[in-house]
């Protein structure tokens, strides 16, 4: 309204221009019966008169001249206020454009069932996926706190327009053509705070909307998490049973270890420690599958010394057995894939030793670590050769096949108990590792299987 009345007042005036200016070019002599027309130089004002000598009428009246720099002031008024209607529809398109897109979310969050299920799992994924705001994230938290910041925004950027921006320049004639700021018009600033209302609705009633779906996926994953927990449950407990199942030998000593592949992480582990000694006996069934070289039966590490008592055949090197890392070569074979009964014999004195294999002693030795006694609190391994104290292994020294009834005594046993042990007339457990279910453990894929090993070897033989 006030853009019209302005443009009124300039119509206005320029009609009392024109009308004095013609006033000034028209002369009439005293009678009134002749009219002089002068030709206007080009460039000149109408409103300037011209003799016919081509000299200027003397300069115009005050009234004229204030006229005149109204009007020019309202010309420059004019276009001023043009380009602030321009920013100010700039600012509406935005304001509904931002709208249009919360009525688009609102719309598409409106398909969803009152469950809070969609028609499809999948495409409830999309629509969440969906940037509803331009740059809102996609986690439901994260999209509460940026339509937070948005409606904030929003309202700072209404404030900034009522306050700073949008103040519209006037001239006040009063005050000589002073220049004046005056507020955004009414009936613009209602319209943007309307807009603004209806806009902070719909994100408050988005914002609601994740606050509800975001309870909803958080009970629905606590329900998931509950019924995987149970499902594990019920499974560990299952395989728990079966391993029960599988575990209940005849006889606590009725079992094999298996160590199928040469790695570094297969083996088992004897529970028991070992006390000091000054001699010992171990024995044990074999029945290697691996060539060159069977690898590591089982070796012995204690702080300080990883080599303390070790078996191993590597490569093409024959059986070694190592005690404080001092090497005696054993006169065994062990290749042909089938189940020998091993026996190895040490004592501290002169460090005297024997090799037995199917109850037969094929070869004996001293000076293996004379009076040396075994160290205590050392870890017993099978299958695998020690390079620190229960780890560090290496692929090429693991032993594949099959090993049972692991038994290991602090004295030299005599060749008969041997013999009976091999020919399984006698069964004779080792007074310090006996060979029992619950002193064995595995890893790393090695398993523990039944195993009646006199029957077995007579089935293999």
């Amino acid at each position: 309204m006030e853009s019209v009345t302005r443009v009124g007042m300039l119509t206005l005036a320029l009609g009392l221009l024109l009308l004095l200016s013609g006033h000034s070019v028209r002369t009439e002599d005293a009678t009134g019966s002749r009219f002089v027309c002068n030709a206007l130089p080009p460039g000149a004002e109408p409103g300037c008169g011209y003799f016919a000598t081509g000299n200027r009428v003397q300069s115009s009246s005050p009234v004229e001249d204030e006229l005149r720099n109204t009007i020019l002031q309202l010309r420059e008024t004019i276009l001023q206020q043009k380009e602030t209607i321009v920013s100010q529809q700039g600012t509406i398109k935005e304001l509904n454009s931002k709208l249009a897109r919360c009525e688009s979310a609102a719309a598409a969050a409106a398909e969803v069932s009152p469950q809070g299920k969609s028609r499809g799992q999948s495409s409830r994924r999309k629509e969440l996926g969906k940037n509803t705001m331009g740059d809102l994230p996609r986690d439901p938290g994260e999209t509460i706190d940026q339509l937070g910041k948005t409606m904030q925004s929003l309202k700072g950027r209404l404030e900034n327009l009522e306050q700073q921006s949008l103040r519209l320049p006037i001239t006040n004639l009063s005050a000589g053509g002073v220049a004046a700021l005056t507020p955004l018009p009414r009936d613009l600033r209602e319209l943007l705070r309307q807009r603004l209302e209806v806009l902070e609705t719909q994100l408050l009633r988005k914002v609601a909307e994740l606050e509800e779906e975001k309870s909803q996926l958080y009970n629905e994953t606590a329900a998931h998490r509950q019924r995987t927990e149970s499902a594990l449950n019920s499974l560990l407990e299952r395989i728990t049973e079966l391993e029960k199942n599988n575990n209940a030998f005849k006889s606590p000593e009725d079992f094999k270890v298996s160590l199928p592949l040469r790695t570094n992480y297969l083996y088992g582990r004897i529970k028991k420690s070992l006390p000091e000694m000054y001699a010992f006996t171990i024995c044990m069934w074999l029945k290697s599958s691996a060539s060159p070289g069977i690898g590591t039966p089982f070796s012995y590490g204690v702080p300080g010394q990883a080599n303390e008592i070790v078996l191993i055949e590597w490569g093409n090197n024959p059986i070694e057995l190592l005690v404080n890392d001092k090497v005696a070569q054993l006169p065994l074979s062990l290749s042909d894939g089938r189940w020998h009964h091993i026996c190895i014999t040490w004592t501290t004195r002169d460090g005297f030793w024997e090799a037995y294999q199917d109850g037969e002693r094929l070869g004996t030795g001293d000076n293996l670590a004379p009076w040396h006694p075994i160290k205590p609190g050392g870890v017993i391994i099978l299958g695998q050769e020690q390079d620190i104290v229960g780890g560090r292994f290496d692929a090429t020294q693991a032993f594949v096949g099959e090993l049972s009834q692991f038994n290991m005594w602090d004295r030299v046993l005599r060749p008969v108990d041997i013999a009976g042990l091999a020919n399984c007339s006698a069964y004779m457990p080792g007074n310090v590792v006996p060979w029992i279910d619950a002193n064995v453990e595995v890893f790393g894929g090695a398993s523990k299987a039944a195993l009646e090993i006199c029957e077995d070897r007579a089935f293999d033989s």
